[in-house]
């Protein structure tokens, strides 16, 4: 075999060899989102055996320092599942969360602690990594506002970097309450009711660290928004997402990150889709909903335009920008992954 024909067969070999590796390390089908970002669904990502690792309703993810993916749910036999990036179970724990709802990770000294909130027990706990209870937060009693503990029915937290945290009560009295390190009450407001600085499904909360000062963004699901708040409570910003019931805020860089429950309303079962928002706050992608479109500057109604989702939840967005999400009275599914492409 002659140098040239010898080149030309060896290149040809090792063409075939980088595509069959590129079909075998890159997940294909159908691709999901609309701008740049888009993505690839991964419905196998997270299933285990369920006889052994059963989930009731998947809640809420979170990425920890070590980069694995943290999964809770309201399931007593393993409350928590911890995932590779891969969809390889390395650990699980908790048996005492029969309402587990939200989960927050918060670093501190290096060190990853978890605050998740009980919807059956009406309370908030701070943890280790690995389960140990290091902080109970009952009901409000202190506020004035609450008759009863039943109340109280926290669903989210955030924490900021001094240890202070909010805790949202979405299914209770619509109240945010803010609390320092050792759980000490300092600040309530929103509460229920039909002003505008009030809630009503106030589902999720984070803190917005896109813009030099730093606020808060708290759900309102039954009125398709996010509320914008000042850190002491000052109503801001409406944020109008028409035809989406959302979850919580989740800010990775840039971008706002939300599952959509149900589209239109709560009253339409299995319409659920992903959206994302940029640094704007203008919607620029919906996974598995419909292309985004602003008419003279205002956002068109949103809904379900592909069947790839039930009752999504929550989404958890990793550092290489690929998607985790978790579902909500959907059959008992594991999360997907949504590969970035």
């Amino acid at each position: 075999m002659d140098r040239r024909k010898f080149l030309r067969t060896s290149g040809l070999a090792t063409g075939g060899l980088v595509i069959a590796h590129d079909l075998l390390a890159k997940p294909r089908g159908p691709v999901y989102g609309h701008n740049g970002m888009k993505y690839r669904m991964d419905a196998k990502w997270g299933a285990l055996n369920p006889e052994k690792y059963p989930v009731n309703d998947c809640h809420e993810m979170r990425q920890d320092r070590k980069g694995r993916i943290i999964l809770l749910t309201n399931e007593t036999k393993n409350n928590v599942l911890i995932y590779s990036k891969s969809g390889k179970l390395l650990d699980n724990w908790g048996h005492e969360f029969p309402g587990a709802h939200g989960l927050t990770l918060h670093n501190e000294g290096g060190e990853d602690f978890l605050y998740i909130t009980d919807t059956v027990r009406n309370q908030v706990f701070k943890t280790t990594i690995d389960g140990k209870i290091l902080l109970t937060i009952d009901y409000p009693k202190e506020t004035g506002v609450y008759a009863e503990k039943g109340k109280f029915v926290p669903t989210e937290t955030t924490v900021l970097d001094n240890g202070d945290f909010y805790i949202a009560d979405g299914y209770g009295s619509q109240y945010i309450m803010q609390y320092d390190a050792q759980g000490k009450l300092k600040n309530f407001f929103a509460g229920r009711g039909d002003k505008p600085e009030n809630l009503d499904n106030a589902h999720g909360i984070c803190v917005d660290t896109r813009r030099p000062d730093p606020t808060l963004l708290i759900t309102d699901r039954t009125r398709n928004c996010f509320k914008r708040y000042s850190m002491e409570g000052k109503l801001m910003e409406t944020i109008k997402l028409p035809g989406a019931c959302v979850c919580r805020p989740v800010i990775k860089g840039d971008h706002l990150y939300a599952a959509v429950l149900r589209s239109p309303n709560l009253d339409a079962a299995g319409t659920g889709f992903v959206t994302i928002l940029n640094k704007d706050n203008q919607v620029v992608s919906n996974i598995g909903g419909t292309e985004p479109v602003y008419k003279e500057g205002v956002l068109q109604p949103m809904g379900q335009a592909e069947k790839i989702f039930v009752h999504p939840h929550d989404v958890c967005v990793d550092d290489e920008e690929n998607l985790y999400v978790a579902q909500w009275a959907s059959g008992k599914v594991y999360p997907y992954k949504f590969n970035r492409v």
